[in-house]
Formats: C-alpha cells, sequence, structure tokens
C-alpha cells in the first residue's frame, strides 16, 4: 500500500484505488472532481441548460401520456425529483423496482410523495427466490459490490418502461457533488458479467422475472428509440439536507437513516460487506465531494468518517436479519467472507469493450445522456495522468 496521505483538498486518502498526490497534497480524485464541476458549473448556465432539456423533453413527448420515466426508491434524491419535474410542469411516470429488501419507511415516503403530486406509480416485482440467489452469487463471487443486481436492474426497469410508454427520457438522481465518483474497482459491474456469475455460482436454472439490459439492448434503445439518460441535479443548485428538510415538511417524508440506507441490502453492502471485508469506506468519496463542493466542513467530513457507519449492536442485528432473509447460515456466511477479495477484472465483462472505445462511442454517448457519463470522465482523466 502506499504511504497513508489524505488529500489536502478532501478526505480523499492512500485506501482509495488509483489515487496519486501532487507535491501540494492534492489528489487526483480532488482534480476529476473540480473537472467534473468546471464541465457542469449550476449557477444560471446550469440552469439554462435544463430549462432547455425541459423544454425538449415537453416537445418530444407531446404525443405519450408521459414526458419522462423517474426512478424512485423513497430516498432523498429521488423523492425531491419528482418534486422537481412536477415544478417544471412535466409528466412522469415514477417507477419503482421491488427487489424485497425495501425498508418500509421507504415504500411510504414513495407513495406519500407520489400520491400528493398526483404522479402515476408503477412497481416492477422480481421473484424475491431469484433476488436471493443473484446477491449469494455476488457475495459467493467475492466481489465488493454485491448489490449490482440491484442497480442493473433499476436501470433495466426503466429502460423497459420507457420503450413500453414510448418515453423519451429517464430522469435519474445521481449527483456528482454530494456522491462524488466512486472508483470503478469498487462499483463496475454489467449484464454481461452478472450472467457469467450467475452461471457460475448460481442454483437457479433460469431468472424468469429478472430484467436484463444488455449491451445490444442499450445501443438499441439510444439509437433507434431515442431514449436519453438525464441527471437533473448534474445542472441545478441541489443540496440534499435542504431537499430532506423541504420533503419532510411538505410530504409527511420520513428519513431512514444513511446514505441509500432505504433499501436494507444496500445498506448491508455499503455499511457492512465493504468497510469489514475490503476495507472500503464509501463515505471517503461522498465527504470529499461534499467539502469541495462547499457543502460541509473539512471538521465535519473528518468528524464523520471517524465514526462507523455502524454500530457494533447495529451491524450484529443487521447481518442476522441479512443471513435470514438469504437463507445462510452464518458458517456458510464466513466461509465466501473469508475467501480472498476479488474485483469486476477478475470476471468477464464488457468493461475493456467499452472503455478502450471510448472515442469511437462518442457519437453514440452523445445520444445516450445529456451529459458525459463520471466513468467515462474517469476513464479519460487516468489515461491522462
Amino acid at each position: 500500500m502506499a504511504e497513508y496521505q489524505v488529500c489536502t483538498k478532501g478526505i480523499w486518502d492512500a485506501r482509495v484505488p488509483g489515487i496519486k498526490f501532487g507535491e501540494d497534497g492534492t489528489s487526483n480524485y480532488a482534480r476529476l472532481q473540480e473537472r467534473l464541476m468546471q464541465m457542469y458549473p449550476g449557477g444560471d448556465k446550469g440552469q439554462g441548460a435544463w430549462e432547455a432539456i425541459v423544454a425538449e423533453m415537453k416537445a418530444r413527448g407531446r404525443r405519450s401520456q408521459y414526458d419522462c420515466i423517474v426512478g424512485v426508491s423513497g430516498g432523498v434524491d429521488s423523492s425531491y425529483l419528482l418534486y422537481l419535474a412536477s415544478r417544471f410542469h412535466l409528466r412522469p411516470l415514477a417507477v419503482n423496482l421491488d427487489n424485497g429488501w425495501n425498508s418500509e419507511v421507504a415504500v411510504k415516503n414513495i407513495k406519500k410523495v407520489t400520491r400528493e403530486l398526483d404522479i402515476d406509480l408503477v412497481t416492477y416485482v422480481i421473484n424475491y427466490e431469484e433476488m436471493k440467489d443473484l446477491h449469494k452469487v455476488y457475495i459467493k463471487a467475492s466481489l465488493p459490490w454485491i448489490d449490482m443486481p440491484t442497480d442493473l436492474a433499476i436501470k433495466s426497469v426503466m429502460y423497459f418502461y420507457a420503450r413500453k410508454e414510448r418515453v423519451k427520457y429517464i430522469l435519474r438522481g445521481n449527483d456528482f457533488r454530494s456522491e462524488g465518483k466512486q472508483p470503478t474497482e469498487w462499483t463496475y459491474g454489467d449484464t454481461k458479467q452478472l450472467k457469467y456469475l450467475h452461471g457460475r455460482f448460481g442454483e437457479l436454472h433460469r431468472l424468469r422475472t429478472y430484467p436484463f439490459l444488455t449491451l445490444p439492448s442499450q445501443i438499441y434503445s439510444a439509437s433507434v428509440r431515442g431514449i436519453k439518460d438525464v441527471r437533473p441535479y448534474y445542472f441545478l443548485d441541489y443540496s440534499k439536507q435542504e431537499a430532506r428538510v423541504f420533503l419532510e415538511r411538505n410530504f409527511g417524508w420520513d428519513y431512514y437513516g444513511g446514505h441509500h440506507h432505504e433499501n436494507i441490502f444496500t445498506k448491508f453492502t455499503m455499511s457492512y460487506w465493504l468497510p469489514k471485508k475490503f476495507g472500503i469506506d464509501k463515505r471517503i468519496i461522498n465527504l470529499s465531494a461534499q467539502l469541495l463542493s462547499g457543502k460541509i466542513t473539512r471538521e465535519d467530513a473528518l468528524e464523520q468518517i471517524r465514526k462507523p457507519a455502524l454500530t457494533a449492536s447495529e451491524a450484529g442485528s443487521l447481518l442476522k436479519y441479512v443471513l435470514k432473509k438469504l437463507d445462510m447460515s452464518e458458517e456458510e456466511f464466513n466461509l465466501y467472507f473469508e475467501r480472498p477479495n476479488k474485483f469486476f477484472y477478475d470476471y468477464p465483462s464488457n468493461y475493456q469493450l467499452v472503455y478502450r472505445n471510448v472515442k469511437y462511442l462518442d457519437p453514440l454517448i452523445r445520444r445516450y445522456y445529456s451529459f458525459k457519463p463520471t466513468s467515462i470522465v474517469e476513464a479519460e482523466f487516468r489515461r491522462e495522468k
């Protein structure tokens, strides 16, 4: 491991893959975050860009029942995004994925906001035995982001309903200013890899309800169906803290205790599996981004990161709940937990195909996104440095 060092502009440290420090102590991750902030500056310029996208959505959606699809989880970002769509007089269809792990408070939050705003809601339910099998597959594969089946399913379901309802835009609540860019080594995954892992580690012969979005299907969605991925918070001056207060006051919305803790398995992945097995604390990235964005002070960030995501008692209770829901004994879990750590590059995927050919795929990326994905910016940035 590199000599322990902490970035002078954020709290990125030597534990972050691919980190490099300049003579002034500034890390390449801080420079990457600054580049993203320059690309999407917010303020009047960002507001103008967003309003142009809104006008485009309304024009292209006039013959459909909805202007856009909004994926909802009951969390702050997606709940506020529904309000934002309503505020700009868009006609969104709210899409929720039920993977069997949604917390009760999250489900109630979704119903409160959609009911108050009079927004149609559709929920796609995955057979829990399939979801259970996939989560166990990623645990057996000893990968960091064992909630990848959920992430891929959410994306697939949004595109499914976009095609079904003839909607051209999908709005997502990602916000690099509060979340930062997680290292690819920690979180990359794709459908090709999921299928490979299920064939190798899965117990079920077929996945009948799990929604797949393959690379050819993504290309078809962008190039033929004209569906575009939009991240409004890239353009707008958005504060997660202020959004939470607004939701609580206006919708009776309830907080669930932590970043992405609205889903119990996601909470387990972030707060138990990653830190205990891999020594990964994703809060380093989140808090550093918020620090550079002026949302918190350095003292606040350091104070938060010193505290464990869960107390020992909370961690024990969470593990017990998860193992029971996975039908997995503690002995079996420990067997997998002690296996050597693996990363996405240890199994087949589309990563090399996509990221080695980014410059050739640029025209397609422009059709697929209203922005340049942070993963692409990161890949370009790493090659430069």
